[in-house]
């Protein structure tokens, strides 16, 4: 008999084509395809000497060249084209084989399109993958939904080409059908929040303490040294340290300031409103990019009346250094604590029954956002107290009591000086939301009940009320 493929891999890009050798690297044979064939001959000719291939110009070529139950990857472009994709191949398949979507897929897609395969027999398995193309290749953070029966024959697979952290494959099964792609998605959200708090750092030190970007990169290095460990504070320090070659300038001050996005980080806000889940440091991410993007009335702005422009001196610019360090690992804190918030509220909807701790425990490796205090993050989620908030838990609560005054300090001078810093003031009025005793939604139901018979509660007894605004202004359960 011919040989067969344990794992196909279709749509040969750089993240599909980086996976499939990942498979092979690990002694997997793949079946590799693509719409234009001459993807697959260059992966073959150029990567065959990395494991065991089997090309397949056809899709039906593809498909007889997998042993059952057959598990086909497809990485193509979201949307209307992995629709067409899986209707092409789910033609060809029989009952118990999967196709694996591992790419940044909508989770309400995901969730119609496991139902209609399900249908079928065919088991449709949304996969987050996390760790860009090197992660692809080298060992990426893995989130699969999809059913326990199709995890018991991908998982294994899955887990050998995925990330270890002290030996522990940075891969777990998510929940049911959308469950993978959701976490992925308020994945990729939480790292908006952090690539824009990252930025108000660098900002920061370098418009109010006046340090050069070959400086911050030396203090970005310094603290990656300790608690703020994280794939992001070490990239940022070598972006910061690197000098243009065309004009020796640092390379940062080159880059025009306008940051785009793909869409995930608008998904999670949309559909943190549908659950409504406040994750307003997020919020406060994808809307700084869109800023940036609106050049035209950030020219007209640039007349608006402002502070005057100042820099702090020596020790007062060294202290800010310490303070924004201070500022940025307990916003950090709160954007993790508010897309777990996310996560669980969109378990407790779906019904998937996530595993915070899990989630958190295959974050710690391969994916953008591992950083070292996602170990603090399982283990509080692994406790048999675990909290209601991530801010509740020990060891984040006493994090955070020791950094607000410097918190405050930090998002204080950045309003004095005029420089913008949504993501660490959206932090800080979260958490004094959530540690205040009573907050002024009270007037906001009273003005809702006057204009709009919307009712309220009391604090003194059950039900709802509705008072007569117009009328004698007397008071009657509703």
């Amino acid at each position: 008999m011919a040989e067969r493929a344990h794992i196909g891999v279709t749509g040969l890009a750089v993240m599909g084509r980086n996976l499939a050798r990942n498979f092979a690297r690990h002694g997997h044979t793949v079946a590799v395809h693509n719409r234009t064939s001459a993807k697959t001959r260059a992966l073959v000719d150029e990567f065959g000497h990395e494991g065991t291939f089997l090309p397949a110009d056809t899709a039906e070529e593809f498909v007889t060249l997998l042993e059952p139950p057959r598990r086909l990857v497809i990485m193509v472009k979201a949307g209307a084209p992995t629709d067409a994709v899986i209707d092409e191949f789910a033609a060809l398949l029989e009952p118990g084989d999967m196709i694996v979507d591992g790419g940044n897929a909508h989770f309400a897609d995901t969730r119609r399109r496991e139902a209609a395969l399900r249908e079928r027999g065919i088991h449709f398995v949304g996969t987050g993958i996390s760790g860009g193309e090197e992660g692809a290749l080298l060992g990426p953070s893995i989130m699969p939904g999809g059913s326990p029966e199709s995890y018991a024959a991908l998982g294994p697979i899955l887990e050998d080409i995925a990330a270890k952290v002290d030996g522990v494959p940075c891969c777990t099964h998510i929940g049911p059908d959308g469950a993978g792609h959701f976490v992925k998605m308020v994945h990729n959200g939480i790292e908006y929040a952090d690539m824009q708090l990252i930025a108000e750092a660098y900002d920061l030190l370098g418009r109010a303490a006046g340090l050069r970007p070959a400086e911050i990169a030396e203090v970005f290095k310094g603290w990656n040294s300790g608690r703020l460990e994280s794939y992001l504070i070490e990239i940022t320090a070598e972006v910061l340290a690197h000098t243009d070659a065309d004009t020796g300038r640092p390379f940062v001050d080159v880059v025009q300031d306008r940051a785009e996005q793909k869409g995930t980080g608008r998904w999670t806000v949309q559909t943190a409103l549908d659950l409504g889940v406040p994750v307003s440091g997020i919020a406060e991410a994808v809307f700084a990019r869109s800023l940036s993007g609106h050049t035209d009335i950030r020219a007209a702005g640039r007349g608006l009346p402002g502070p005057t422009p100042g820099t702090l001196d020596g020790e007062a610019a060294a202290r800010f250094a310490d303070d924004v360090e201070q500022a940025l690992y307990a916003s950090k804190i709160v954007a993790y604590a508010q897309g777990i918030h996310q996560i669980e509220a969109g378990s407790t909807e779906y019904d998937w029954a996530i595993d915070p701790g899990k989630v958190a425990e295959i974050w710690r490796g391969g994916c953008i956002i591992r950083a070292r205090f996602l170990n603090r993050i399982r283990e509080a989620y692994d406790s048999p107290r675990r909290p209601d908030s991530l801010l509740s838990a020990e060891y984040f609560r006493d994090a955070l009591a020791g950094a607000q005054d410097a918190w405050r300090r930090v998002v204080a001078t950045s309003a004095e000086l005029g420089i913008p810093a949504p993501g660490f003031a959206a932090a800080l009025a979260y958490y004094d939301g959530l540690r205040s005793p009573r907050l002024p939604a009270a007037l906001i139901q009273a003005q809702r009940d006057f204009f709009g018979a919307h009712t309220y509660r009391r604090v003194d007894r059950d039900g709802s009320f509705h008072t007569e605004w117009s009328g004698d202004r007397t008071e009657h359960a509703v």
